[in-house]
């Protein structure tokens, strides 16, 4: 089935890739009140398998999901699992505005390894947009100015790897369904994250299942939507939107937590929309249709 390019339809998935995530920052600040990180990675991808299973067998049952790209499924599962960890160890070793402002590096690193191993074209709507949606990020989190440390460089490494996870999803786009690419990924992020889960494993209370729930839910069809969004437009174009994440975030905050937005925080909103909008609206090399199954 061919995909037509349409900036607009990666825009419309990567509204539910956002939605997602904001919903996963409340959850997961709910569920690790009592679970370790670990075991909370491995409840989501392992209950986020058990949600696929039906649509798995609606698409042709387990045989359908071979991929004859097995190495790259693995390397990009390996790096996101490693990335996550890495972001929430940095959280341990340095403040929240230094990590979440050398995350939104990420987009920096997705695009060069776009252009160089993916043949993306980067233009001046596509620099803008990066560079306007990381100044904003940056007023909103304001970090500190210090030497660098482990917890900078472990988190600089986190971002680095979250870049190349995202493009080589939008390699596999070339080759395999969204369905697939996220089957993969509860399969491999499983087995994977089993052992350490198990380590330091304790039963969750009624009320964390809830949550838990949610997470394996959004956590799973999140990527979802990001790999269906990949399909429509480069990934210069679709991760910058990714930048929005920061403001809404502060949003949810506000609403349930009455954490106050300032004005800093209202202006780098403003910036990363403008980057986003010019990133949307800026004319640039179409990516090749693809054939693939929905």
């Amino acid at each position: 089935m061919n995909r037509t390019p349409s900036k607009a339809r990666a825009a419309i998935w990567m509204s539910g890739w956002l939605l997602q995530l904001l919903i996963i920052a409340i959850a997961g600040r709910e569920a690790t009140r009592e679970l370790n990180v670990f075991q909370l990675m491995e409840l989501r991808s392992s209950i986020g398998f058990l949600m696929l299973c039906p649509l798995v067998l609606r698409a042709g049952g387990f045989a359908a999901m071979a991929t004859t790209r097995p190495r790259l499924q693995i390397g990009r599962n390996v790096s996101h699992y490693v990335a996550q960890l890495g972001w929430f160890f940095a959280l341990t070793l340095i403040p929240i505005g230094e990590v979440v402002a050398i995350e939104f590096t990420m987009p920096i690193w997705t695009a060069i390894l776009a252009a160089g191993f993916l043949g993306e074209r980067m233009n001046t709507g596509k620099v803008l947009a990066i560079l306007l949606g990381l100044i904003g990020v940056i007023m909103i989190v304001r970090p500190g100015v210090s030497s660098a440390n482990p917890g900078q460089l472990i988190a600089l490494g986190a971002a680095v790897l979250f870049g190349a996870s995202i493009a080589m999803v939008k390699s596999l786009t070339l080759t395999d369904s969204s369905l697939k690419i996220i089957f993969w990924m509860t399969v491999i992020q499983s087995a994977f994250g089993l052992v350490p889960a198990l380590y330091v494993w304790v039963w969750p209370s009624l009320h964390i299942w809830g949550w838990i729930v949610v997470i394996a839910f959004c956590g799973t069809f999140s990527h979802y939507c990001m790999a269906r969004a990949m399909l429509y437009a480069d990934a210069t174009i679709v991760v910058p939107m990714d930048f929005l994440r920061v403001p809404l975030t502060a949003l949810a905050g506000w609403l349930l937590y009455n954490e106050q937005i300032d004005l800093l925080t209202a202006l780098g909103a403003a910036l990363i929309l403008s980057g986003n909008l010019l990133n949307l609206r800026s004319p640039s090399a179409s990516p090749p249709r693809v054939r693939m199954s929905a």
